[in-house]
């Protein structure tokens, strides 16, 4: 209890200091010349400790305050995944949108933390998914192979095909992170198998990421093996001499025309229509395969 009164005391004196304003917001001025100046609160939120956060914003604190990189306490509570911070924090005021100066937002760093939580109450308070050339939230989740996250994204209308240029398609970043249950969702949910990061395509990322079961994967949704990335190289190019992804590739037979058929069938249905095909008047046994149930 001492401790904690003695770290509120300190915390008050620090809150003695000037404010300035920055960008509308409140930012402190105590260390106004640095980069990487921090508050009480934006320590608190980051660490987790939740009555320290709670004590800073009934003495007056303001829930966006600002770092000079325009940090607000919600991205370093989402950052580090603390959801009962970041609700306490989005209670009193906080904004759900604000946008630090490398683009990202509380819900690209919710991502980025693998907070499923987080990433969930964030949506809830504002179902607006902001990607940026420097932060976009589905892409951050496929890099950590996060698919709870990317499911929740998708739902609230992300762009699954969304391509950056240096990060590619969400499904290229799963695929370089080995990622199989995000590539298999993605792919399920009808992500475009073509699309990687401008030439390379997703199976080059699987081989050259040495996800054999992700390499399988594509193969069984009509990946194309006989792509060529800005080199000239294609998938089976890329796989290291005597290693299990060569083996596989060199052994995997032709695709059987049953599955022309369903890739032929997927692709007339389109993503906006796959969803729908349980429903069609088929046998079930026809509509399981189409669906890859």
């Amino acid at each position: 209890m001492a401790e904690t009164q003695t770290e509120a005391l300190l915390d008050s004196q620090f809150w003695q200091r000037p404010l300035r304003a920055y960008g509308g917001l409140a930012c402190n001025s105590f260390m106004a010349d640095s980069w990487s100046d921090r508050t009480p609160l934006h320590d608190a939120a980051f660490q987790g400790r939740l009555l320290s956060l709670r004590t800073l914003l009934t003495q007056g604190f303001p829930a966006d305050i600002l770092s000079m990189d325009r940090v607000t306490p919600l991205h370093e509570a989402c950052l580090a995944g603390h959801y009962a911070c970041a609700k306490l924090l989005l209670d009193n005021g906080a904004m759900v949108e604000a946008v630090s100066s490398n683009g990202a937002t509380p819900l690209f760093n919710a991502c980025s933390s693998g907070s499923v939580a987080c990433v969930r109450l964030i949506l809830q308070r504002s179902p607006a998914i902001h990607s940026t050339l420097l932060a976009s939230p589905i892409h951050a989740a496929a890099k950590i192979g996060q698919w709870e996250s990317m499911e929740l994204l998708l739902s609230y209308g992300a762009y699954i095909d969304l391509e950056l240029p240096g990060l590619g398609t969400p499904l290229y970043c799963a695929c370089l992170a080995g990622a199989t249950q995000c590539v298999e969702g993605l792919l399920l949910s009808g992500a475009d198998i073509r699309l990687g990061c401008g030439q390379e395509s997703p199976f080059h990322a699987a081989v050259e990421a040495g996800a054999v079961g992700v390499a399988e994967l594509l193969m069984d949704y009509g990946a194309d093996g006989s792509c060529r990335n800005s080199q000239g190289k294609t998938p089976f190019d890329l796989a290291a001499p005597n290693s299990t992804m060569k083996v596989m590739l060199q052994n995997r037979g032709p695709c059987p025309l049953s599955q022309f058929c369903r890739l032929s069938i997927r692709r007339c249905l389109g993503r906006s229509r796959l969803p729908g095909a349980s429903g069609l008047f088929l046998p079930h046994r026809l509509k399981d395969f189409l669906l890859y149930q």
